[in-house]
């Protein structure tokens, strides 16, 4: 997993590349973590994860605690199939708050 970030104003965007996953969490957690404490809106970018199990969804979630917590925001965009699919079959669609777009499938209709 690769984590890279840019500063838009007053809010951090993370953008996070590659697994989401049990094998990656343990180096996530702190560099998350870090990113928080830098700014006091944090948008993390989800559109490159190409995988996610609940070791991600895990981190996912600690970071809103942490953020709310603080006081601070925490948004998660573009939502990568793979996330997308996790959220669904864990019913975790409204539980982060943000909006999500659903992908479409071969008739051009949300999925």
């Amino acid at each position: 997993m690769e984590l890279s970030s840019e500063r838009h104003e007053n809010r951090l965007r993370v953008h996070a590349a590659g697994e989401m996953t049990i094998y990656s969490a343990a180096e996530l957690k702190p560099a998350l973590l870090e990113a928080m404490g830098q700014s006091d809106e944090i948008e993390i970018d989800l559109s490159s994860v190409s995988e996610m199990d609940t070791s991600g969804v895990q981190l996912l979630m600690l970071m809103k605690r942490e953020a709310v917590a603080a006081g601070k925001a925490m948004t998660l965009s573009g939502h990568s199939p793979a996330v997308l699919e996790v959220f669904e079959l864990l019913g975790l669609g409204g539980w982060f708050g943000d909006p999500q777009v659903l992908p479409a499938d071969a008739t051009g209709r949300a999925a």
